[in-house]
């Protein structure tokens, strides 16, 4: 199998802006948010499908999911985080929080080909850390 790019992230041969970690899961920004805050929790097992998850690392990744969307609802001081699970664009299990307060915010497409920008998202991770 060859590594997903959330696994190049985990093994750390790709840089992240991490906001959480323990033994069985990763949380990140996303580079190309749709809001501020948008966030990946990837379990660190490269599964292709989050239903092909076994029980134990299904349950601890939404327990997880769960903490760090309580934490953007409060850190944004928003009425909603989003939950995503889209699971075509990267062949590895992973849930996406976008916290919004409209639908226009939750909905807005993603803008692949904008510039990363570096400096709000170090700073973002920094706030929004939980470990």
């Amino acid at each position: 199998m060859v590594d997903s790019i959330f696994t190049r992230i985990i093994k750390g041969e790709l840089p992240c802006y991490k906001i959480y970690e323990d033994q069985l899961t990763i949380a990140f920004l996303d580079l190309h948010p749709i809001q501020p805050g948008h966030t990946l929790v990837v379990p660190k097992k490269q599964i292709d499908q989050l239903w092909d998850l076994s029980d134990e690392d299904y349950l601890h990744l939404m327990g997880v999911t769960k903490k760090i969307a309580l934490r953007l609802r409060q850190e944004f001081k928003v009425s909603r985080v989003g939950v995503q699970v889209i699971g075509i664009h990267v062949p590895h299990a992973h849930i996406q929080l976008i916290p919004f307060n409209t639908v226009e915010e939750f909905t807005t497409e993603q803008d692949m080909d904008a510039p990363v920008d570096a400096d709000s998202l170090s700073e973002l991770a920094k706030r929004v850390a939980l470990n």
